[in-house]
């Protein structure tokens, strides 16, 4: 068609040319003295109307016209706007950007102290009963493993091993290896080959020597170091662990105590509070503490933005939504939680993010003045908490919530028949010397 269309174009403008001319003739050679007789004219072929030419040239531009691109859906711009936050994210990971929190979601802003609804996660030592902040927690339970050394040697090795040693199955195979030790000692006291232990053995290097707090354990059982001679080999030598005479005895004991030792971990400090009622009572601010932001959950928070790009344009069933709603309460590690009591009175407290209700039910318990008596708590929405083996951010209560405390609506019945009416004070008279103004 656009071929036909251009020779109509070029015989029109053959046409207009005027008559014809041989290459061997001059321009100004006069016409010839005698005028060929004319043949008789033949019938000439009538070229296209206007309406023709103009219908072809309006067909042409068609065909030459270059298609519009379509307009961008709700879906390719949601897909474009994930992809552009992904390079963004990336950009920002390549140049070491920080993992901090509030640097990494731009829901939080820079923390300002005094706005806070408390200023941080805090943790307590077990040994020591200091209180540090999370990220201090680990320095301050070393620290204080080192310190208990003085007292009982054998026992703070035994809490550094499990305790600094993050590879658990390390951990498990270097203990077992030890008490194999321990036990080839006690079994064959009279044989002299089991009190030493070669420290370049292969097993031992693999074993043992690469655990934190070993050889503080061998050293504190009774073994000393010492540089022995080769048999057969003049001038070689070896080291070794040596058990010094009359420290056999404890040896079963020690192993005991090794095998069933288990990590020290710092306590989360509830950072109880009593506030007095107050309007703000459902108004939190958290710091970064609370949220679950590290090095690797940066790098799974953008896998997860990724698949977003491919969930954009699907249908997702009830169950995928939920799937992802946990999955956002993934990333709290914390939840700050206020419970508001009869008389107005606000009790406040800090909870790991998975812990079960079961906990919190307790927390409420030790600060009643009448602890014996059953209770409820209403999550926000009004519904009761009833399954205590429920986890709180299976709850709805991660980052932080405010609770309502009422008694058992049976106990309340049975009270007000003896005649009974008014409760008193809900909380224990102390707490309430401790009541502050929640800002």
């Amino acid at each position: 068609m656009k071929k036909f269309f251009q020779d109509i174009k070029a015989e029109l403008q053959f046409k207009g040319a005027g008559p014809g001319q041989k290459l061997s003739e001059s321009s100004r050679e006069k016409a010839p003295k005698e005028k060929p007789k004319a043949d008789p004219p033949a019938k000439s072929r009538q070229g296209p109307t206007n309406e023709a030419q103009m219908a072809a040239a309006a067909a042409l531009a068609r065909l030459e016209q270059k298609p519009k691109p379509r307009p961008p859906t709700s879906q390719d711009a949601i897909r474009n706007q994930v992809k552009k936050e992904l390079m963004a994210e990336a950009a920002a990971s390549d140049q070491g950007a920080s993992v901090d929190q509030k640097n990494s979601l731009p829901a939080l802003q820079e923390e300002d102290p005094s706005m806070l609804s408390v200023s941080g996660v805090y943790f307590t030592c077990p040994l020591t009963g200091a209180t540090v902040r999370k990220d201090k927690r680990e320095a301050q339970v070393k620290k204080a493993i080192l310190e208990h050394a003085a007292q009982d040697p054998v026992a703070a090795a035994i809490m550094e091993i499990h305790t600094c040693n993050r590879d658990r199955e390390k951990v498990k195979l270097g203990v077992e290896t030890i008490a194999k030790y321990l036990d080839n000692i006690h079994l064959h006291p009279e044989e002299e080959k089991y009190r030493k232990i070669k420290l370049q053995n292969k097993v031992f290097q693999e074993r043992i020597h690469c655990l934190e707090g070993t050889h503080k354990f061998f050293q504190a059982v009774g073994f000393e170091k010492a540089t022995l001679s080769v048999p057969g080999q003049e001038e070689a030598t070896e080291d070794f662990y040596v058990l010094k005479e009359g420290k056999l005895g404890d040896l079963k004991e020690h192993k005991e105590k090794l095998l069933s030792g288990e990590p020290l971990r710092a306590l989360l400090d509830r950072q109880r509070r009593i506030f007095k009622p107050s309007p703000q009572a459902s108004r939190f601010e958290l710091p970064s503490d609370f949220f679950s932001i590290t090095a690797e959950e940066l790098k799974r928070e953008q896998r997860l933005r990724t698949e977003a790009v491919e969930k954009a344009s699907m249908l997702r069933t009830k169950a995928m939504r939920e799937k992802e709603e946990q999955r956002e309460l993934r990333k709290y590690n914390y939840a700050l939680l206020r419970i508001r009591f009869p008389d107005e009175y606000i009790l406040q407290g800090t909870f790991y993010a998975r812990e079960p209700v079961s906990a919190l039910y307790q927390f409420v318990r030790e600060t009643l003045e009448n602890n014996w008596l059953p209770f409820e708590l209403l999550a926000p929405g009004g519904h009761k908490l009833t399954d205590e083996s429920m986890a709180l951010n299976e709850c709805g209560l991660v980052p932080s919530a405010l609770l309502t405390f009422v008694w058992d609506a049976d106990v309340m019945a049975d009270i007000k028949a003896s005649g009974g009416e008014h409760m008193g004070s809900v909380l224990k008279p102390d707490l309430l010397l401790t009541v502050q103004t929640l800002s």
